[in-house]
């Protein structure tokens, strides 16, 4: 038996899911996980079924569902679950982010390839290295960000990249880039935004006496940072806090949050409606 994983997106009509189920039915599959949730503003519905099934052709079965849900236009997706997503990971010189991912994901807890490493320094190279996970530097000034673009859209094609992960990588994308991505790139960025924006934010939050500090992973779009939100956390702080400490405990929300969401990204448990996400949780 081989396992699938089914996502679906179109307009909320009657005889959707049964006509899911039928077509599952129909190459002897059998369901082990179902999420569905229709959005109450747009009327879109959105689902992600897992099944299993003997059949190991995939195509066998992209036949089957597309043309037993032909009549209802949906934006579908089909794979095998064991075929892992591959990720692309831009940083500058803060790699506690990247540390987490590479962590993680040596420990079988992110289901995804790693394919390389883009960064506009040299900082995180010894990292990358040790996870033996190709790294290439691409600076980026303003005399050379169009050049650099070109390089990095070579590189994912070149590792067929399924989506790109911005583990505080402190460059503006293109809006062309971001366009071209849509849905497809994702960032973390602490929560105070936009309150906080510019340099030194936990610095900003001491000086107004926060008392709670957080983060938020979102996709990217040509808006900087206004992409629809994946995941958020936030700690409580007190007075007693210093910057340093905010900046510590920051660190500690942005590497869990960014390694949460990239995750639910990985397992195809993210569907956007507008500028929502619907998240399809274990």
């Amino acid at each position: 038996m081989v396992n699938y994983i089914v996502t679906l997106q179109c307009v909320d009509v009657p005889g959707i899911v049964r006509a899911t189920s039928a077509a599952i039915v129909g190459i002897n599959g059998n369901i082990l996980e179902n999420d569905q949730f229709t959005d109450p503003v747009t009327g879109q519905f959105c689902m992600r079924t897992r099944f299993e099934t003997a059949t190991g052709d995939i195509q066998t079965v992209r036949s089957r569902l597309e043309g037993d849900l032909a009549s209802f236009s949906p934006k579908l997706g089909i794979r095998l679950e064991d075929a892992r997503r591959r990720a692309l990971v831009m940083v500058s010189t803060f790699d506690h982010c990247l540390a987490e991912l590479l962590y993680r994901h040596e420990h079988d807890e992110l289901p995804l390839d790693i394919a390389a490493i883009v960064s506009n320094h040299p900082d995180c190279a010894p990292l990358a290295e040790r996870y033996e996970i190709p790294f290439y530097e691409i600076p980026v000034t303003t005399e050379t960000k169009t050049d650099a673009e070109i390089e990095l859209r070579l590189l994912l094609k070149e590792f067929d990249v399924d989506f790109v992960v911005l583990a505080r990588y402190m460059q503006v994308l293109s809006p062309e880039l971001c366009s071209d991505l849509s849905g497809r790139i994702i960032n973390i960025h602490h929560s105070f935004l936009p309150g906080f924006k510019g340099a030194r934010p936990y610095h900003q939050a001491y000086e107004r006496g926060v008392k709670l500090i957080g983060a938020t992973a979102h996709f990217v779009t040509s808006d900087l940072d206004e992409g629809p939100i994946i995941d958020q956390d936030v700690v409580r702080v007190t007075h007693a806090r210093l910057p340093k400490d905010m900046i510590s405990l920051g660190r500690d929300i942005e590497r869990s949050v960014l390694a949460r969401a990239v995750r639910l990204v990985a397992e195809d448990r993210v569907a956007l409606v507008g500028n929502r996400t619907v998240i399809f949780s274990q």
